[in-house]
């Protein structure tokens, strides 16, 4: 597994993933996601973006969100490495903090987030808040996170390290699942050899 930026020709696979899951599509831009890849079969096991918020008077506000995982892959710390990923890009671009507005905190405070009060959170965001609860999350919360500070659990490095999806355990279909008794039966080329 391994988590890298999004290509323009994802655009569809997102959107349509990001519907799904029911995650704010708002604004959407390909390029300010990451998604995380199985190795061997090239398929897209999760996704997240960072959204930068430009502010006139003021200083730029990072924002994770829409940070999601394909149902299959759940539960292998994809989710974890793609914050991690998008935690990596904040710093990079220079934002000391990083924001969410989540509607389960609890997952994000496992690497270090922590609620923030409304009143606390830049005018932007606190905008934001309010038309994810109207929109798609009415329980959201605010968290903070200080970039220095992120924590990456082991249990999930381990988890990532070794993820796979669970084989269909489906038995194989056979000519009596269609009603059909296949000593009886002749077929149209049946040659009687």
């Amino acid at each position: 597994m391994y988590v890298r930026e999004a290509k323009n020709r994802e655009e569809v696979w997102l959107l349509d993933h990001i519907e799904a899951m029911g995650l704010d599509e708002t604004a959407f831009r390909s390029r300010d996601y990451v998604i995380a890849l199985d190795e061997e079969t090239g398929e897209k096991a999760g996704f997240g973006r960072i959204r930068i918020h430009k502010v006139e008077d003021g200083d730029d506000v990072c924002e994770l969100t829409s940070i999601g995982v394909v149902e299959d892959w759940r539960g292998n710390g994809v989710g974890a490495h793609v914050v991690e990923r998008l935690v990596e890009h904040a710093r990079d671009e220079g934002f000391s903090f990083v924001y969410s507005l989540v509607d389960e905190p609890a997952y994000l405070a496992q690497f270090g987030f922590e609620r923030i009060a409304e009143d606390e959170l830049p005018a932007v965001l606190r905008d934001r808040l309010e038309s994810k609860r109207d929109d798609i999350a009415p329980e959201a919360v605010a968290m903070v996170l200080s970039v220095s500070e992120f924590v990456m659990p082991d249990r999930f490095r381990q988890r990532f390290k070794g993820a796979t999806v669970e084989a269909d355990d489906e038995p194989e279909e056979s000519a009596e699942d269609f009603g059909i008794d296949p000593e009886n039966t002749s077929y149209k080329y049946d040659t009687g050899r």
